[in-house]
């Protein structure tokens, strides 16, 4: 039986979310009290992260990695991973600032940690919803987890979204380090790589609703990019660099 969680983080990648970064801190507060959270910003114009600071100042468990500049969500994950582990967190949240990953499902996420190596935030499993979409970008985003499902032959319902929770022995398993996908791809390859090691994992349903403030990081691009991903996993065992 694996070991208790003892000290998680929720890991959040931002860039231009100064209209959303303080009331998500106070939501993450408020769902779990004193829970650790590491925003990694992308060195956002809009002073992002002076508000981190100015939430700092008064809650220390919030921390604040610093990058250079905007290198692709992949890269900003992969960086708070490596912060994380080194700093002995022993299960890592990934979670997105504009209010689409609800900060209530935390409490859930990481509980099933304690029996389960991977969870993840469903909007696909039995109750699982979506709100702030129209009818075509559901299509699209539920034929682009279908096709996933497909060509991996995977049982996982939700591959592309971005709320999921880690145990950190998961992540190295799986050495999270050389994943090279920059975009929404990055979560494909993750989840891959782990049901490849044999890692299964438990969905979680959420209810996911459409950013507020912000503009949305989704674009046609982006899908078409995430399509020839997915046959390139296949055939390169989920290596993208292979």
């Amino acid at each position: 039986m694996a070991a208790a969680i003892q000290k998680p983080i929720a890991i959040v990648p931002t860039y231009n979310e100064a209209e959303n970064i303080e009331a998500l801190l106070d939501g993450i507060e408020a769902a779990i009290p004193g829970l650790h959270v590491l925003v990694v910003d992308d060195n956002s114009p809009d002073g992002t992260q002076a508000l981190v600071e100015k939430v700092r100042a008064r809650r220390p468990h919030v921390h604040l990695l610093r990058r250079p500049g905007k290198q692709g969500l992949g890269v900003a994950y992969k960086a708070g991973f490596a912060w994380a582990i080194e700093n002995g967190y022993d299960a890592l949240v990934q979670m997105d600032a504009d209010f689409s990953h609800p900060a209530s499902a935390l409490p859930k996420m990481i509980a099933a940690l304690n029996k389960n190596p991977v969870a993840i935030g469903s909007r696909y499993t039995q109750g699982g919803s979506i709100a702030g979409w129209g009818l075509l970008r559901k299509i699209i985003s539920r034929g682009g987890n279908i096709y996933a499902r497909t060509v991996l032959g995977v049982r996982t319902q939700e591959l592309t979204g971005g709320f999921n929770a880690w145990r950190r022995d998961v992540l190295e398993a799986i050495d999270y380090q050389s994943v090279v996908s920059r975009g929404y791809v990055f979560q494909i390859e993750l989840k891959y790589r782990a049901a490849l090691k044999g890692y299964a994992a438990k969905e979680i349903p959420i209810h996911f609703e459409n950013r507020i403030h912000g503009d949305s990081k989704m674009s046609g691009s982006i899908f078409l990019e995430a399509a020839r991903a997915v046959l390139r996993l296949r055939l390169t065992g989920g290596r993208l660099n292979a």
